[in-house]
């Protein structure tokens, strides 16, 4: 597990000793920033599910202002901070340690808006991904610039629209997908 680009390209990541954290693939990531394009420097991210945060570290790698990165997990925890620690962001990384949907109304008075939210739930906790994205719809986390990021199994079909979220794009890479919401502009 490596940063693939930007500014600490090529540092490796600490990776898990278990199963139970699941970092993206390089090849995944390396899509998904293809789909993003460039990151300014005053974007702000937000990692829910963070595990080993390999995905808000390669945001802060392409340029990103600041990252958040939320993780229940003691143990993930301590590979994001010792991730951080590794790739000298320290002074652009927030870590909390806390469940994720719960996490929403306290991230709300932490900035106005979050440029990218990247979340990564357990696959075989399917009400996860459905909960936190219709939490995410109706906060105040996201505007009509926000792009959220959803990595899931393959055998999970999430909805075309949640709240005010309506999904934008959809990859399969394997076994895993990458699926994409922004505000709907109907709305």
């Amino acid at each position: 597990m490596r940063v693939i680009s930007g500014i600490r390209k090529g540092h490796k990541l600490v990776s898990p000793k278990n199963m139970e954290i699941r970092p993206t693939e390089d090849r995944v990531k390396e899509s998904m920033f293809n789909i993003l394009g460039k990151i300014t420097d005053d974007t702000v991210v937000l990692d829910l599910f963070a595990g080993t945060g390999g995905i808000g570290i390669e945001f802060l790698s392409r340029g990103a202002r600041k990252a958040y990165f939320v993780d229940k997990s003691k143990d993930a925890m301590e590979l994001i901070k010792i991730n951080i620690s590794k790739t000298r962001f320290d002074d652009k990384a927030i870590l909390i340690q806390k469940d994720a949907v719960s996490s929403i109304s306290a991230l709300e008075i932490k900035e106005n808006y979050y440029d990218y939210i990247f979340i990564d739930p357990p696959y075989k906790e399917v009400d996860l991904f459905h909960k936190i994205l219709k939490a995410i719809s109706i906060s105040k986390l996201i505007n009509e610039k926000t792009i959220i990021i959803i990595e899931h199994d393959k055998e999970l079909t999430l909805n075309e629209i949640y709240g005010k979220i309506i999904q934008t794009d959809h990859r399969k890479y394997g076994s895993k997908c990458m699926t994409y919401y922004k505000l709907n502009e109907v709305e």
